[in-house]
């Protein structure tokens, strides 16, 4: 067995991995990492499953030495990756000598970073996964929803060769402006006309009150004209509009129901590039149906 001791962690620095199913009808929400892509480029990278544990680094200020000459890999946005003070790109995987430092300054562009071992890094399963949910004291390495901290030990048993980049043609393009796309809500045509002008014909700022439970856009109010709603299930990446008519897309660790109406969700690509995406960015909401939606998240999947 391998290990990793942390030497520098903050709250926003969680093990994570494709999320908890099956379980909302209890009132427990899915987790996992907020940018699904980066997390599975991470795990091909080792020739992992791309379902399994990875750390999720959020902002920087995370750092790990290893007790043994180690194989790892990393994607997703370049905060200040340092081994011993030289820096590292992501979307490659790179050998850790035994005794150096891997280092996470600061963002550099955009915001989580992930870092796959090989096989995986050991955690026990709560409800069938070991994402982080923090708020309801599940998964992580000990099962209770803890943040990863300074001291602690990260281990795993996997073996591998790999040393290899994801094709520039398939690395997600953390700089792109791409409207994200909104798969239309049942609630849709009880926003006046105006407002659903506003809401996909001008741009919403990424407030700094965000988390993994979700993101608020701060833009012109949109007026509801809908009858009071009774609480519904939500899916990931529900675009609920409060009273005060701002915009909150509802992340990884949201509440599993929900009473404000909703534009509609972000589809998965639209929900991992929102993930990289810091407070203050501006982004714009485009409207698509299921089908196509579907289609292209299909045709994305192919690339692994």
């Amino acid at each position: 067995m391998s290990r990793l001791t942390i030497e520098a962690s903050t709250p926003l620095c969680l093990l994570q991995d494709a999320g908890r199913f099956g379980v909302r009808h209890l009132g427990v929400t899915q987790g996992g990492a907020a940018d699904w892509r980066s997390m599975a480029w991470a795990n091909w990278l080792l020739g992992n499953g791309l379902d399994v544990p990875v750390i999720e680094i959020t902002l920087g200020g995370f750092a790990v030495v290893a007790e043994e000459d180690c194989l790892l890999a990393l994607a997703g946005a370049d905060l200040g990756a340092q081994i011993d003070g030289e820096a590292l790109a992501p979307w490659h995987s790179f050998k850790l000598r035994k005794g150096q430092t891997l280092k996470f300054t600061q963002p550099v562009l955009g915001a989580r970073a992930y870092v796959a071992a090989p096989g995986g890094f050991s955690a026990p399963k709560v409800l069938g996964s070991s994402a982080t949910v923090v708020r309801e004291a599940l998964g992580g390495l000990d099962g209770f929803g803890l943040p990863l901290a300074k001291g602690a030990s990260l281990s795993y048993q996997g073996e591998t060769l790999l040393v290899r980049e994801v094709p520039a043609e398939h690395r997600p393009d953390l700089r792109l402006d791409a409207p994200l796309d909104l798969v239309l809500g049942a609630q849709i045509g009880q926003f006046s006309g105006q407002s659903l002008f506003d809401a996909f014909n001008r741009a919403w700022t990424l407030d700094s009150r965000a988390d993994r439970m979700g993101i608020r856009l701060l833009g012109t109010a949109l007026q509801y004209q809908g009858k009071p709603m009774i609480s519904e299930g939500i899916p990931l990446g529900a675009v609920q509009v409060p009273p005060d008519g701002q915009p909150i897309v509802l992340l990884n660790d949201r509440q599993t129901i929900g009473g404000y109406p909703r534009l509609g969700a972000l589809t998965p690509l639209a929900l991992a590039r929102l993930a990289q995406c810091l407070p203050g960015a501006k982004v714009r909401l485009r409207p698509v149906v299921q089908d196509v939606a579907h289609r292209e998240h299909i045709e994305y999947l192919k690339r692994f």
